[in-house]
């Protein structure tokens, strides 16, 4: 069984399989970096549940362009990744969530609940995704940003496709609410709703 041999940022650690060091990269999650707000406290959450020596279980994913084995990690028979994102820890990373398929619907609710919450990163009144902080983007611009109309009533509850006239409407939603938590774009291509005209 693959044991913790440390921890890094809030998304990667290093586990040895067979005798062999790994770093393994968090499947379908993404935590602030190091140098962003809640990078820190990601980091440090991500150590509290996996201390060195620690015994995990580990579904792989990939390997990213780094060389990085990417995976799920299991405590207990409990997803770390989720549990990270449950707690507003780290994101639900969009493009690469086909990965952990079976868990898919978890990610997207516990990332719906944390943002309800304002859990951690979420606490913050305009928080940049990590994979746009990565990009350069230190402000997240309510000018830059697509508008969704606030006077659809289902921006309240839950919203689906048929909440809107177009699929320009839906679009605007998607994308001016990070996360997908309506479930518009149900084949994760960015694009909501393409049935509608």
């Amino acid at each position: 069984m693959p044991q913790v041999i440390s921890t890094g940022d809030g998304d990667t650690l290093r586990v040895r399989v067979d005798r062999q060091p790994v770093t393994v990269r968090l499947a379908c999650v993404d935590a602030p970096e190091t140098n962003q707000p809640y990078g820190a406290q990601a980091a440090n959450r991500l150590q509290s549940l996996l201390p060195a020596g620690t015994l995990v279980e580990m579904r792989v994913v990939d390997t990213d362009r780094y060389g990085r084995t990417v995976a799920e990690i299991f405590k207990n028979q409990q997803s770390v990744g989720l549990q990270l994102v449950a707690e507003g820890y780290a994101v639900v990373y969009q493009d690469y969530l086909s990965g952990c398929a079976p868990n898919e619907q978890g990610y997207l609710q516990a990332e719906v609940n944390a943002r309800s919450h304002q859990l951690n990163f979420w606490s913050q009144a305009n928080p940049i995704l990590p994979w746009d902080f990565r990009r350069g983007i230190t402000t997240q611009s309510p000018d830059n940003q697509p508008s969704a109309d606030s006077s659809l009533p289902c921006l309240q509850s839950d919203c689906d496709c048929s909440d809107f006239a177009t699929q320009a409407e839906a679009q605007a939603v998607l994308d001016s609410i990070p996360g997908d938590p309506h479930f518009l774009d149900g084949d994760s291509d960015g694009v909501a709703c393409e049935s509608l005209p």
